[in-house]
């Protein structure tokens, strides 16, 4: 059977299985940035289930109190289901970090297993782990992480893909579903705030002028997966 909330974790729904709370948190996930329109269609893709699966899924999570969903609209979550998301992105943001910062993880492995722990530890082992990792508020992909009363700072950012010419930026995100964008950035040993100039922009191709080295040129896959906050 699955594990579940009641079953040493508190995150936010007594009620709620894992495959609850992997629904609450890819909503929550896929609006995040760009507030865009969580669809079912949308869902299924990311979890790599079908759309009768999602649409079950959904109507379980309403009969929960979790989303606010009727037929071809929009999926959204309730003030619960959004609490629950928290809670969920949460754990899994801070043991990401703990990932990369204590056990030698490089960013683009740390993704899946984090999914794979954020089920299993207590709400005990979540904020022992945010108090050894001193509350940080972003973690290594950028994505910055609730604290305990689930509340988050969000930067001022733009897709690196919309950035004028000649503009100097901070890296702030990167997407951590596009793995050619994970790659590039390590190759070029770019974190999150490493300070770039776009020297040009074409059609969301973007060259980008480093602290140190050549100029590197990202694609617009690449570039569409990078947000950045630009200099006053």
């Amino acid at each position: 059977m699955p594990r579940t909330s009641a079953q040493g974790r508190s995150t936010a729904t007594a009620s709620a299985t894992t495959s609850v709370e992997d629904y609450a948190k890819t909503i929550y996930g896929l609006a995040e940035w760009e507030g865009a329109a969580v669809t079912a269609s949308a869902l299924a893709k990311n979890l790599g289930v079908s759309n009768p699966s999602v649409t079950l899924m959904v109507r379980k999570m309403a009969d929960l109190g979790l989303v606010d969903h009727q037929p071809y609209a929009p999926i959204r979550l309730t003030e619960e289901g959004r609490r629950l998301a928290l809670a969920m992105v949460r754990r899994h943001r801070l043991i990401e970090t703990w990932l990369v910062r204590d056990l030698g993880y490089s960013w683009d492995e740390v993704h899946d297993e984090a999914e794979r722990l954020e089920h299993s530890v207590s709400e005990l082992f979540v904020e022992r782990l945010a108090e050894k990792l001193g509350h940080p508020e972003v973690d290594p992909h950028g994505d910055p992480i609730p604290a305990k009363d689930l509340s988050m700072r969000y930067p001022q950012t733009v897709l690196l893909c919309r950035v004028p010419e000649d503009a100097q930026v901070r890296l702030e995100q990167v997407d951590d579903s596009v793995p050619e964008a994970l790659r590039l950035l390590a190759e070029q040993h770019l974190e999150i705030g490493a300070q770039l100039r776009v020297v040009s922009s074409n059609s969301g191709d973007v060259v980008l002028h480093l602290p140190e080295g050549s100029p590197v040129t990202m694609e617009h896959e690449v570039s569409h997966a990078v947000r950045v906050s630009i200099a006053a």
